[in-house]
């Protein structure tokens, strides 16, 4: 039987780390550590007062704990993470790359007056749920253990949840607008013919092999081989001498080419006694005698 710390061990990178990320930052709102609305999105902060973190800071604040909490972290949990299993494994870059496009359309969304919200978390978290109903459409789902259905249609039933316990439905919209496009770009475009130009940018791949955690096959660029480690520097012997090597001096260096000349030349002075005969043996007289 698995143990919690078995299971956490067992996440692939980037969906633990922006799993714990939402859930540290729900913890330290829940501990009065700050004010979400310094990094909520504002755009009028964010080009008068130049405070640039709200961009990245607002994907990752899911709301303080709540049943609505709950679900967003075990979508993460569930659905990222078998994206990450699944399609996109052995492809971190791609996978990073995906949820970079996604947060970029939702900020252009969010610039409409109308689709903005201050907290774009379960937007892009809904995202990742419709993404994945589009690559496993035929599985199998169970709502709360009351209806199955297949996975195509579990975003849609999603926002029937949402709409029914009052939630608002305009994150669900735009996070399901957001993994369209990502989908259409990467899978429905080619299959119908069209060229693919959505790669994975290269300061994507650098990104990924400089933090040195997951796989990317055919990766342009080699992964970091200092990454993860804290320290790196010289090693010394306990008794604190550093191991030197001793290089010969000129007098030695005289001393052993005057020793290989006398070794070469005593070899040439002696006769060599088998010079020009291929057989050597007792000899005979023809008479037998």
């Amino acid at each position: 039987m698995s143990t919690p710390a078995d299971y956490y061990q067992s996440l692939p990178p980037v969906s633990k780390f922006y799993g714990v990320t939402c859930l540290m930052a729900t913890s330290a709102f829940f501990l009065g550590l700050y004010d979400p609305w310094n990094i909520a999105l504002s755009y009028q902060h964010v080009f008068k007062r130049f405070q640039i973190w709200r961009l990245l800071t607002n994907f990752f604040f899911l709301g303080p704990f709540s049943p609505h909490f709950a679900i967003r972290l075990i979508m993460i949990a569930r659905y990222g993470v078998l994206l990450e299993r699944g399609p996109f494994d052995k492809r971190t870059a791609d996978y990073v790359w995906m949820l970079i496009f996604g947060a970029l359309s939702l900020l252009v969304m969010a610039a409409i007056p109308f689709l903005w919200t201050p907290f774009m978390a379960s937007s892009l978290v809904f995202m990742i749920v419709y993404v994945w109903s589009r690559e496993f459409p035929n599985a199998r789902i169970s709502i709360y253990g009351l209806v199955t259905l297949k996975g195509f249609y579990l975003p849609w039933a999603l926002l029937a949840l949402d709409l029914i316990f009052g939630a608002s439905l305009m994150d669900d919209i735009i996070g399901m607008v957001a993994g369209h496009l990502y989908y259409f770009l990467t899978v429905l475009h080619p299959l119908a013919g069209g060229k693919y130009i959505f790669k994975t940018p290269l300061w994507v791949h650098k990104l990924v092999a400089y933090w040195g955690k997951g796989i990317q096959v055919n990766s342009p660029v080699q992964r970091d081989p200092s990454a993860g480690v804290a320290f790196r520097g010289r090693s010394y012997r306990l008794n604190g001498n550093r191991a030197q090597t001793r290089t010969p001096t000129s007098e030695q260096k005289q001393e052993q080419e005057q020793e290989q000349q006398n070794q070469t030349s005593s070899s040439a002075m002696q006769p060599n006694a088998g010079d020009g005969v291929a057989f050597r043996g007792k000899s005979y007289r023809l008479g037998g005698q």
